[in-house]
């Protein structure tokens, strides 16, 4: 199996550019970011030549954080900015060479929240469809993020139905999934045609996936016998030091 290296939480307290050669001496096979719009693309990218590191994803704007944002795309009255986050991590994607981008809907609900994030994923898809990428929604788990708009695979499904969009797709973060509706071996296969990305980690904690409720050794069994082999995202916060923390990787390996 392969695996990414969430960059957000893994070496988070390097420049990204050093997490990135961190990731590659480590023994990942990918990359991935939260908001690294702090970072000159071009020291991005060449970290990524230097190591030949693909860098998968990367998030749009959270918004305002003074004020607690945590997304713009489902709120009304947000579209301006919400089309700009999204031209802004689409420009930023195309420099780095990064190929999904997770539009972040924010803390919304009701009727019109859910015409605002179609209106802003729809406009989302056709920009990012010009450059080849593809948009993802994640849903979050309402411990986490309370308030926010998207928590449900359910409601994923509906919003990626509605849409129509041949590259719209599920940010499936096992860790999100498992806290809201569990089922993970049921859920995998059932979603699978619609999933661009998977993520995990421990859970509750969302530590390294060698501890907590679920068995990780049997959650990739069950998505390498789907036939899933893009690099699997270790979005997860690292306890101290990653560099001892991968002892799961190493096992992995020999699945």
């Amino acid at each position: 199996m392969k695996f990414s290296a969430n960059l957000g939480f893994l070496w988070a307290d390097r420049p990204l550019p050093d997490a990135i050669r961190a990731a590659h001496a480590a023994g990942f096979d990918a990359v991935e970011c939260h908001w690294p719009y702090d970072t000159s693309p071009q020291d991005i990218k060449a970290a990524l030549d230097e190591t030949g590191l693909p860098m998968l994803g990367l998030n749009t704007s959270r918004g305002d954080l003074s004020a607690g944002e945590n997304g713009l795309s489902a709120l009304p009255g947000r579209e301006e900015d919400a089309r700009a986050a999204i031209d802004q991590a689409i420009r930023f994607a195309a420099a780095i060479g990064a190929q999904n981008i997770h539009v972040m809907a924010g803390f919304a609900s009701g009727a019109e929240a859910h015409r605002t994030f179609v209106t802003n994923l729809r406009y989302a898809c056709a920009q990012a469809a010009q450059l080849g990428l593809t948009i993802l929604i994640e849903p979050l788990n309402r411990h986490d993020a309370p308030g926010y708009f998207l928590t449900t695979t359910d409601q994923a499904r509906g919003l990626i139905e509605e849409i129509a969009a041949l590259n719209l797709k599920l940010m499936f973060d096992c860790y999100h999934v498992q806290l809201m509706e569990g089922d993970l071996s049921h859920r995998l296969p059932d979603l699978m045609p619609i999933i661009g990305h998977i993520q995990f980690a421990s859970v509750p904690d969302r530590g390294p996936p060698d501890r907590g409720e679920l068995n990780y050794k049997h959650v990739f069994r069950v998505i390498q016998d789907l036939g899933y082999d893009k690099p699997l995202g270790a979005e997860y916060k690292q306890p101290g030091n990653a560099d001892w923390a991968l002892g799961w990787l190493h096992d992995a390996r020999e699945m």
